[in-house]
């Protein structure tokens, strides 16, 4: 399955053909360079390893640094494997070319981090009871988490208050709207995790 890695530059809308107003997603994807080709012989699996925006020497190690100089590109930060990707060489740079208008595509990214939060924000709670009956201040709280007498405690699993984003989320299926190859931009329609400026893997 090929693929390249992007990084979220924010959203926009477009107008389709039938002037339907198509809320779009702007991606910056590559330009990503070939840095290792992982063969069965040598990995026991198949994969290209891509590289994609620059890193200074000064802050790359050196472990990393004979890496890329042995795919002869320069220091990069981010790296992501692909299998099933076309044939490739190392070294070769990878654009948004590969992508076309109404392809399909499955964004993963590291949602956005939300810090600690209650049941109802973090689960969909619907909060205890309403606001009558001489109660307060326990709108939004959890409720009666298990039995009183037996077994005396509560069970693993138990939807509680915690913390919630950070996570790495995979969406599925959005459509290709537009792709702008002088500026490395593909749109793709709706929403994709993670905040303006953050990584994200475009699968075809």
């Amino acid at each position: 399955m090929s693929g390249l890695i992007g990084k979220k530059i924010g959203m926009t809308s477009v107008y389709s053909a039938e002037g339907k107003n198509i809320p779009c997603t702007v991606i910056e994807a590559g330009p990503c360079v070939v840095t290792q080709i992982k063969t069965v012989e040598n990995d026991s699996y198949e994969a290209v390893q891509i590289a994609y925006d620059d890193k200074s020497e000064k802050h790359t190690s050196k472990s990393l640094l004979g890496h890329f100089k042995k795919a002869g590109v320069t220091p990069k930060r981010k790296l992501v494997e692909f299998k099933g990707m076309p044939e490739v060489n190392l070294g070769d740079c990878l654009t948004v070319e590969m992508f076309s208008e109404e392809d399909w595509v499955d964004v993963t990214g590291i949602s956005k981090g939300k810090g600690f939060q209650g049941v109802v924000k973090r689960h969909g709670f619907g909060g205890v009871g309403g606001q009558t009956h001489g109660q307060h201040n326990r709108q939004r709280k959890p409720g009666s988490l298990g039995a009183s007498s037996y077994p005396s405690r509560v069970f693993p699993g138990k939807r509680l208050p915690g913390q919630m984003g950070g996570e790495t989320v995979k969406v599925l299926n959005l459509k290709v709207v537009k792709v702008i190859p002088e500026n490395n931009l593909i749109l793709v329609k709706g929403s994709v995790p993670g905040a303006k400026g953050s990584y994200l893997t475009i699968e075809k």
